[in-house]
C-alpha cells in the first residue's frame, strides 16, 4: 500500500480506539467495540497480505488466524457470561483467546526461518536466556499459583496457566527475531509493537490480580480496565499497520548470517535474567525466614542459566578465534587480487628453501611483471586496470600447477614458486601462464633457480634481475637467471 493509504488506515485506528474510552459503561457496547477494532486488525493484515508475494503471505495469514480467533472469542465471552450464565473457568471463549498464542507462534517462527535460513545459535542462546528467567518469575508468581488453587478443577488451573504459558512463547519468538539479522523497516517494528502491546497487557491484568483489594478496585475503575483494554485494542491494529505498510515484504526476506552482538542492553537483559533465580531465592529466604518456597524450580532455574552461560562464553571464544583467524588471514591476502602478499611470501620462502634443501631437490622462483601497465591504466582507468590485475592473476594461478605458489609482490608485479622444478620446467609453466594473459596484454618474467647456499633475498634478487633483462630484451618474454648473478640496468616499469 502507498505511504499514504497505510497512514489514513493508522488515523482511522487511533480515532476508533481513543472513541472506546468514551462508549457507554455497558458490557455489550465495550465487547461490540473490541469486536470492531479486532476485524479492523485483520482485514488489514488479510489486505496487505495480499498485496505480497504468494510466498509470503504465509506469516501475515497465521497472524491473521490468530488474532482472528483471539477477536472471535470477545462476543463469545460476553454471550458466556451474560446470556449463558457461564462465569466459571474454562468458558467456550478460552480456546479462541488461546490461539492466538500458538498461530502467532507459528507466524514468528516462519518470519524468523526465512530471514535467517541457515539459523542462528548465538540467539538461541541468548533468547533461551532471557526466556528462562523470565519463566521462574511466571512460574513463581503466575502459573504455580494457579495450578496449586483449589476453587477450579484441573482443566481451569490448565486453562489458566496456559495464557502466562503463552505469553512465555510470543516472548521467547520476539526476543528471538529481535536478536537476529534481516531488515528492519517499519513493518518488523509494528510487529514488535504489536507482540509487546499483547504482553503489556497480560502482565498488567496479572498485576492487578495480585493487587489483592487495590487491585479489585482498580479494575472495577472504568476508566482503568478501559486503558488496558486498549492496549490489547492498538496490539489488534499495530499487526494490520504492519502488513498493509509498503515494505512489508521485506520483512521476510532472507538475510546473510551476522553473528548477534553482544550491546550494553543485550548484556543487561542476560544479566538481569541470570539473576533472576539467585534473587529470587535471597528474597524467599529473606521473607521466608531460612525456608524456600520454589526451591525445585529455582534449582532447576539456576542449573539450566548456568549451562546457557557456559554456552554463550564459548559461543563467544569461538567467535574470538575465528574473528583472529580471519585478520590473521586478512594480514596475508592481498585485498585486491586474493592471492597471497608480499609478507606471506617473506614467510612461504625460506621454508619451501629449508624443504628444498633438506630433499635435495631443484626449487625456482620467477618474477612476473605486466607489460606498459602504466601505459594501460593512463588509457583505460585505475578501475580497468584492477579488473586487468584481478583477471590476468586468476588466468595465471590457473596456468600453474597445484605445487606451486602465486603471490601478488607489489603494484603489477607478482612472484611464483616452483617447488620441483628446474629452469627449464619453471619456463614451460611460465609460458603456460603467459599465454593465458587475458585482455591481449603480456607479461615479463624472470626466473633463479636456487643454489642451495644462498639466501631467500638473494635468489629473489637474481630472479628480478632476469626480469629487467627480459624487459631490456623488449618485453613479453621469460628469461632464467645466469648462475652467477649479474646486474642489469633497470628499466622504467
Amino acid at each position: 500500500m502507498s505511504g499514504r493509504g497505510w497512514k489514513i488506515y493508522a488515523a482511522i485506528a487511533v480515532a476508533v480506539i481513543a472513541g472506546y474510552q468514551l462508549i457507554p459503561a455497558d458490557g455489550w457496547w465495550e465487547s461490540g467495540w473490541q469486536t470492531a477494532v479486532g476485524c479492523l486488525g485483520v482485514a488489514g493484515i488479510l489486505i496487505g497480505a495480499h498485496r505480497l508475494p504468494r510466498r509470503d503471505r504465509l506469516p501475515w495469514w497465521c497472524f491473521a488466524f490468530g488474532i482472528g480467533a483471539n477477536v472471535t472469542g470477545i462476543p463469545v465471552s460476553i454471550y458466556c457470561s451474560e446470556v449463558a450464565g457461564w462465569d466459571s473457568m474454562p468458558s467456550l471463549s478460552d480456546p479462541l483467546f488461546l490461539l492466538l498464542y500458538p498461530a502467532c507462534g507459528v507466524g514468528l517462527a516462519l518470519l524468523i526461518r526465512r530471514r535467517e535460513p541457515r539459523g542462528n545459535w548465538t540467539a538461541l542462546v541468548d533468547v533461551l536466556t532471557i526466556t528462562t528467567g523470565v519463566g521462574l518469575l511466571a512460574w513463581v508468581y503466575v502459573i504455580e499459583p494457579v495450578t496449586a488453587g483449589q476453587d477450579i478443577d484441573m482443566l481451569g488451573r490448565g486453562v489458566q496457566a496456559a495464557y502466562p504459558i503463552g505469553d512465555l512463547l510470543l516472548l521467547a519468538l520476539m526476543t528471538r527475531l529481535l536478536r537476529g539479522g534481516g531488515s528492519r523497516g517499519a513493518p518488523f517494528w509494528w510487529i514488535t509493537a504489536s507482540l509487546g502491546a499483547f504482553l503489556l497487557g497480560d502482565i498488567a491484568w496479572v498485576v492487578i490480580g495480585d493487587l489483592g483489594t487495590v487491585g479489585a478496585e482498580l479494575e472495577a475503575t472504568q476508566w482503568v480496565h478501559r486503558s488496558i483494554d486498549m492496549v490489547f485494542l492498538a496490539a489488534f491494529v499495530l499487526f494490520g499497520i504492519g502488513a498493509l505498510h509498503a515494505k512489508a515484504k521485506d520483512v521476510g526476506a532472507a538475510n546473510a548470517l551476522q553473528p548477534a552482538r553482544l550491546g550494553r542492553i543485550q548484556l543487561a537483559l542476560l544479566t538481569a535474567a541470570s539473576l533472576v533465580a539467585p534473587g529470587l531465592l535471597a528474597l524467599q529466604l529473606h521473607q521466608g525466614h531460612g525456608r524456600v518456597a520454589n526451591g525445585t524450580a529455582i534449582t532447576i532455574c539456576c542449573t539450566t542459566l548456568f549451562l546457557l552461560v557456559v554456552i554463550r562464553m564459548a559461543q563467544l571464544v569461538r567467535e574470538i578465534e575465528q574473528q583472529a583467524a580471519r585478520v590473521a588471514e586478512m594480514a596475508r591476502q592481498d585485498e585486491l587480487t586474493g592471492l597471497p602478499n608480499r609478507r606471506a611470501w617473506n614467510d612461504e620462502l625460506p621454508r619451501a628453501l629449508d624443504a628444498a634443501r633438506r630433499d635435495g631437490r631443484a626449487i625456482s622462483v620467477a618474477v612476473l611483471d605486466l607489460d606498459l601497465f602504466k601505459q594501460y591504466n593512463d588509457a583505460h582507468g585505475h578501475p580497468a586496470g584492477d579488473r586487468l590485475l584481478k583477471e590476468s592473476s586468476a588466468a595465471w594461478y590457473g596456468a600453474l600447477r597445484r605445487v606451486d605458489l602465486l603471490a601478488r609482490y607489489g603494484g603489477e608485479e607478482f612472484v611464483a614458486l616452483l617447488p620441483g622444478a628446474d629452469a627449464e620446467e619453471a619456463s614451460a609453466v611460465l609460458e603456460r601462464a603467459l599465454r593465458a594473459t587475458p585482455g591481449g596484454q603480456t607479461f615479463s618474467a624472470g626466473i633463479a633457480v636456487w643454489d642451495h647456499t644462498e639466501t631467500s633475498d638473494q635468489l629473489v634478487q637474481r630472479a628480478d634481475e632476469a626480469l629487467y633483462a627480459a624487459k631490456a630484451a623488449g618485453r613479453n618474454r621469460i628469461m632464467a637467471s645466469a648462475a652467477t648473478p649479474h646486474a642489469v640496468p633497470p628499466l622504467p616499469r
